[in-house]
């Protein structure tokens, strides 16, 4: 492969530190306060609610509803460890699958509005490429570490 100034690898690793970054900036711009006491899953639910395919009601009803502050929780600080991760480049091929399916359940939960979808399918698409480019192999701990070799 041949490019212009950094190698293939390193283009990569750009790539992969940028996805972090996009995650981190996900996590930082949530109003925290609001989010913990339920303001996200309840906006979540409302969507939810409304869906046309019943089996992400059924879903969102048996799995987030019961523990709305878990499940806050747990949003919030996947994005956090997430936009660590890859900006570090620490278990990264988790935290791209990870990212992926993140982002995969909210294209799902907002299907009905398109206007949404862009971030997500970008970030996405470069949880892919950066997955099986092996994104990890410049500039990470893992490589460091000796991780997925």
């Amino acid at each position: 492969m041949q490019t212009i100034w950094l190698s293939g690898a390193e283009w990569f690793a750009v790539l992969r530190i940028g996805l972090g970054l996009w995650w981190l900036e996900s996590w930082r711009h949530k109003d925290k306060k609001e989010w913990f006491t339920g303001g996200g899953i309840a906006w979540a639910g409302g969507i939810a609610a409304k869906h046309r395919w019943p089996v992400v009601r059924l879903g969102f009803d048996r799995v987030v509803s019961p523990r709305p502050r878990l499940m806050a929780y747990v949003v919030a600080y996947a994005e956090l460890a997430l936009g660590l991760g890859l900006i570090v480049g620490f278990l990264t091929p988790i935290a791209l699958v990870g990212g992926l399916l993140l982002n995969l359940i909210y294209l799902v939960l907002m299907i009905h509005d398109w206007a949404e979808q862009g971030q997500n399918l970008m970030m996405a698409l470069i949880s892919l490429v950066t997955l099986f480019a092996m994104g990890w192999q410049s500039w990470s701990l893992d490589t460091a570490l000796g991780l997925f070799v």
